[in-house]
């Protein structure tokens, strides 16, 4: 950096992210020559349907290829509202719909627009690992809230009333969780839903990304349904990254209160504009277009992760409990960090034996480490087996 140059102090509160930062990595042995297994990134093995593909290329072919509305097409508006309803449970209009370029920048836009400095949210960890970095950025403080195996990582109604302070402004949910998959019912968000209505001045993030990819019987629980008396509070967050193997395609759609639904598309205005023109035609196409084979997909996840547990619990010092939703396992190595000192170093040593995980400590854990199962099972035994033959 120049002599006199310096960076900002919002962005001197951020750290860089350690999921991004080991799939780089991995890349970058790769490209040296090293093999190695990458089971450090949350994103689908799948193919992205063709019927999204295929409206790619017809939104091209048409010319499609212009501004749009800042907040997103008309079309993909109501795409956006008719999968809130069919999938989500939630009745939305298309006026409470905004389409983002992807689900973090919603959340990012939505924290920005609400947080001053002081004003605290509440976070479930372990957690995603730009959650807390958002808040941080935007001059809000992290309240952690610790979870844990045994209590399904999920927060309790008492920990979070216990929680709450006058400067309490968001508590984030994500459900099924990244890192951990674990999943709120019905019973727990109403529980939960209690102890808000006691706590007008308490927003609510509900990230709903994993929806699609749940393995438990029943239908999906988000908070804005089971206690529709709190919808004015909650901005709920979906997208097609996850459901339809369209990462790269950055769309995330979100509903919610009208004029929070607002605040984001003035920050939207002026930060990226409208999202691409030709991935929002796609993601018309996925909401629209046939959900059959999300069944199917499900299907191969449920038994890539029965798989991967079994296999994590044969190697000694490892324990994972099975997660209800999303593709990742949350790791504990707690009694092989007499070895390492900590899950950082850790990770580092599987790294040297040709596989990248990430540390549970990115996601506010300890004493072990996240994996991705969205991998085909013969990269998944070979991954297991290199990290059982470095720890043995």
């Amino acid at each position: 950096m120049a002599v006199g140059v310096r960076l900002s102090a919002a962005l001197s509160r951020v750290a860089p992210s350690q999921t991004t930062a080991m799939t780089d990595r991995a890349i970058a042995l790769r490209a040296e020559g090293r093999d190695i297994i990458s089971l450090s990134v949350g994103e689908p093995d799948f193919a992205t349907p063709a019927h999204v593909v295929a409206a790619a290329k017809a939104a091209l072919d048409a010319g499609d290829t212009k501004y749009t509305a800042v907040g997103g097409t008309a079309r993909l508006k109501a795409a956006a509202a008719l999968h809130f309803a069919r999938d989500l449970g939630i009745q939305t209009d298309p006026s409470r719909v905004i389409v983002s370029a992807g689900g973090k920048q919603a959340i990012f836009h939505a924290l920005l627009a609400t947080v001053d400095p002081g004003d605290e949210v509440l976070i479930p960890a372990p957690w995603w690992v730009s959650y807390p970095e958002i808040v941080n950025f935007a001059g809000g403080t992290v309240v952690p809230m610790q979870t844990n195996a045994a209590g399904g990582f999920r927060i309790t109604a008492d920990q979070l009333e216990a929680a709450i302070t006058p400067r309490t402004r968001w508590l984030l949910l994500n459900s099924p969780g990244n890192p951990t998959g674990a999943t709120y019912s019905s019973a727990d968000l109403a529980a939960l839903g209690e102890v808000l209505r006691r706590h007008p001045q308490v927003l609510v993030m509900s990230d709903d990304i994993y929806a699609p990819l749940r393995y438990t019987p029943g239908r999906h629980a988000t908070l804005a349904v089971e206690c529709p008396e709190l919808a004015e509070r909650v901005l709920t967050v979906s997208g097609v990254s996850k459901s339809h193997a369209m990462t790269g395609f950055r769309i995330g759609v979100s509903t919610g209160p009208k004029w929070l639904i607002d605040a984001m598309e003035t920050l939207q205005s002026h930060s990226s504009g409208n999202p691409a023109s030709i991935s929002q035609a796609a993601a018309v196409a996925a909401f629209e277009g046939p959900q059959d084979f999300l069944k199917d997909w499900c299907e191969i996840f449920r038994a890539r992760r029965d798989r991967v547990v079994a296999a994590v619990g044969a190697i000694p010092g490892l324990t994972t409990p099975v997660p209800d939703g999303a593709f990742y396992c949350m790791i504990d190595a707690a009694p092989l960090m007499h070895r390492f000192g900590d899950d950082r170093a850790l990770v580092l040593h599987l790294l040297d034996h040709g596989v990248a995980v990430v540390p549970a400590s990115a996601f506010g854990g300890q004493n072990g480490f996240r994996i991705s199962f969205a991998a085909d099972e013969t990269k998944l035994d070979e991954a297991i087996r290199r990290i059982g033959a470095a720890l043995a």
